[in-house]
């Protein structure tokens, strides 16, 4: 059964200076989760926020904190970020020798799990572990900084990716450039939960940012309408565009 669109900002984009009201404007916008960035300056070359700004800003929403977690080790941050109100944790394929063990420990921690995969790792990394994991995160730009575009080498990948879930109750997330004008391609090729950063914190207000969010989910729904059928379609990958 074909999965609701869910558009999940990425915080890394907001305000700093006032983050919980920015949290708190996306949720009256309509954002279905909130995706929070987590930056090492050792995994990726960024720093963004920890455990401690997650917690403090929690209580400004009670939708589905989505963090995706661009560090590594990991497994020793897991538990911090499990109780600063993280619902879903993930983690990156790249970060770590055992990313069996990492899963298994985020789901003892009573959260669900998800797994990154970098532009340039291949989605033979999920094959042994996709009964571990709840969502599969296609980073669409190389992960470390907002504002990126979006690479369209990565729509073939999502595809293959929504062939290999099949009918398991898994999300496919995909983070990275996305916006108003690529949101159909992805959703065509398979995506269901959408990250936008830059594309969704453009203006000044939640009606702005509502405004911004709407045009995200027309588009990514208008790219899953039943009669376009992009299953023998290919890729245009400079532009992320399916041809025929």
């Amino acid at each position: 059964m074909t999965k609701e669109i869910v558009i999940a900002p990425s915080i890394l984009a907001a305000n700093f200076a006032r983050l919980g009201e920015e949290i708190a404007a996306i949720d009256a916008a309509g954002a279905d989760w909130i995706h929070c960035d987590v930056m090492d300056g050792h995994f990726v070359p960024n720093i963004s926020f920890g455990a401690d700004v997650i917690k403090a800003v929690r209580p400004f929403t009670t939708k589905t904190f989505d963090v995706h977690l661009m560090i590594a080790p990991v497994d020793p941050y897991l538990e911090a970020f499990a109780k600063a109100g993280a619902d879903i944790i993930t983690v990156h394929a790249e970060a770590g020798p055992h990313l069996d063990r990492s899963l298994q420990a985020i789901r003892a921690l009573g959260k669900k799990a998800g797994v990154s995969l970098c532009p340039a790792t291949p989605e033979s990394a999920l094959d042994y572990v996709l009964d571990r994991v709840d969502l599969i995160l296609v980073m669409t730009v190389n992960p470390g900084f907002g504002g990126q575009s979006f690479l369209g080498s990565q729509i073939e990948k999502i595809q293959r990716i929504r062939a290999m879930i099949g009918d398991r109750p898994i999300r496919l997330e995909v983070d990275g450039g996305v916006t108003r004008d690529n949101a159909a391609i992805v959703a065509a090729a398979g995506a269901d939960t959408l990250v936008a950063g830059s594309a969704v914190f453009r203006g000044n207000s939640s009606a702005d940012y509502a405004n911004n969010i709407a045009a995200i989910r027309v588009a990514a729904e208008g790219g899953r309408v039943p009669t376009r059928n992009y299953s023998s379609a290919t890729t245009r990958a400079d532009e992320g565009e399916l041809v025929r």
